[in-house]
């Protein structure tokens, strides 16, 4: 299978590429999930985009017996190299892991630049990393990879030493010193990494004095969290149709239709078979997970492999110990609801309104945003707990500490005040432990009866 586009150079183009997914035989068990062929192809030329090349030609080879040094057979590695040298591309994406020699094998029998798929993704992050602890992540994964590939990284550590300070002891060969000098980087990119996250978590500990509760965006690569977000925050987040177009969470405060605050966190998106050394260096852009109230799932509804990107995240979120159908954090947002054609919409909202945890919107219109509030708002309601505090007048310290960490249901006047909230569970132990008062008996119809005088 192939697609052959010789004159789609743009303007603004980084360069040209061939895109070659090599299909091999499934590694996953019998009966398990497998995307389509034409998914895969999709998703590789999105990935080469996203660097702003021009894909000047795509192919899809059947493999069933991979060869260890070139990965491909003679003949394939003949008709491939014929179109490789009529286009000669800027750069050759193979859609798929390789080791360090079939790279360098595949180099030398092209004439042309080869990178992996590993590779190409390290290049993304490495353009969309923009916080520090995002760029720190970026260059551990990539002096990670280069270690393995420390053939190919001489010239490039040549460029970066700029001086003879580094050259080793006697008898050390140029391999043992670049091996050196990658994993002293490695080792201090760890250290600075940690002190990252460090701050964060102090970061983090400051926001949880006044805390709000945490909801987080996750989806796949171009499901339109990033424009969802914005239209929620009226942020101005990067918001683009490529693949990873937000490396760092980005976090924003919003106010629910409750009157109840939240902080918004949006998160790079997941992709399929992403390497697993990337997945553990880029683990710290998901840990607001560990620490969400609702997890937004954002599905883009007008692509025909919606279902195979769900599975993409659940898996994902599995691996970060989310269970996808048993916790009950989990809403999905059905995007993209304008792009789909009205048949089909017809037949969403149907299944979303006699489905819980689903909310079509469309984050480019604003359709269904108000719904999505008042869901979240509803999520939130069912994880907090109702509490009743009898506190004097003289006690204003901690009236006001629950008007700025809890939300007010009922407020009652007489000898004392009696104040009947809404809270996180870790804000009434904080509540109680500050301010020692033991929270008073609440009847089901007192509670009710104020839930739906509050607009709840």
């Amino acid at each position: 299978m192939s697609n052959d586009k010789r004159n789609a150079v743009s303007e603004n183009s980084s360069g040209t590429a061939v895109v070659i997914h090599p299909e091999l035989p499934s590694k996953k068990e019998a009966g398990a999930f497998e995307p389509a062929l034409e998914e895969k192809l999709e998703e590789a030329v999105g990935l080469a985009r996203a660097i702003a090349l021009d894909v000047v030609h795509v192919e899809a080879v059947t493999i069933q017996r991979p060869t260890p040094a070139y990965l491909l057979s003679k003949g394939y590695r003949d008709s491939l190299g014929e179109t490789i040298e009529a286009l000669e591309p800027s750069v050759v994406i193979m859609n798929t892991t390789l080791s360090p020699g079939q790279q360098r094998n595949l180099e030398k029998a092209w004439n042309a630049k080869v990178i992996d798929r590993t590779g190409l993704i390290l290049e993304i992050f490495g353009e969309r990393a923009q916080t520090k602890e995002g760029k720190i992540q970026v260059e551990l994964a990539a002096m990670e990879y280069q270690r393995s590939r420390l053939v190919k990284a001489w010239s490039h550590l040549e460029r970066q030493r700029g001086s003879t300070s580094f050259i080793g002891g006697p008898g050390e060969t140029q391999l043992e010193i670049d091996k050196r000098i990658i994993v002293d980087k490695i080792s201090k990119l760890k250290k600075d990494l940690e002190q990252v996250r460090k701050n964060r978590n102090l970061q983090r500990r400051s926001r949880e004095q006044v805390p709000f509760p945490v909801v987080s965006l996750v989806g796949y690569t171009n499901a339109g969290k990033s424009t969802l977000f914005n239209k929620i925050t009226g942020a101005n987040v990067f918001a683009e149709d490529l693949p990873f177009a937000t490396l760092d969470p980005t976090m924003r405060k919003v106010e629910l239709p409750s009157g109840q605050e939240v902080i918004l966190a949006d998160t790079v998106g997941f992709i399929a078979d992403l390497p697993t050394h990337l997945v553990a260096a880029f683990r710290a852009t998901l840990e607001q997970l560990e620490f969400a109230q609702v997890i937004l799932h954002v599905r883009d509804m007008s692509r025909p492999d919606n279902e195979s990107q769900k599975h993409d995240v659940v898996e994902i979120l599995g691996d970060l110990g989310v269970e996808y159908e048993q916790d009950i954090r989990v809403l999905e947002v059905w995007n993209k609801m304008d792009n789909v054609d009205e048949e089909d919409k017809q037949d969403m909202l149907r299944q979303a309104k006699f489905s819980e945890g689903i909310v079509p919107v469309s984050a480019l219109t604003g359709e269904g945003i108000d719904s999505l509030l008042e869901e979240i708002d509803a999520k939130l309601s069912m994880l907090n707990v109702t509490m009743s505090f009898e506190i004097p007048y003289s006690d204003g310290k901690a009236l006001a500490w629950l008007h700025e960490n809890a939300h007010i249901l009922e407020q009652t006047n007489t000898e004392n005040i009696t104040v009947l909230v809404e809270m996180t569970p870790a804000n009434a132990g904080k509540f109680t432990s500050r301010f020692h008062y033991e929270p008073l008996k609440v009847t089901n119809d007192e509670q009710q009866e104020a839930l739906h005088g509050s607009g709840v």
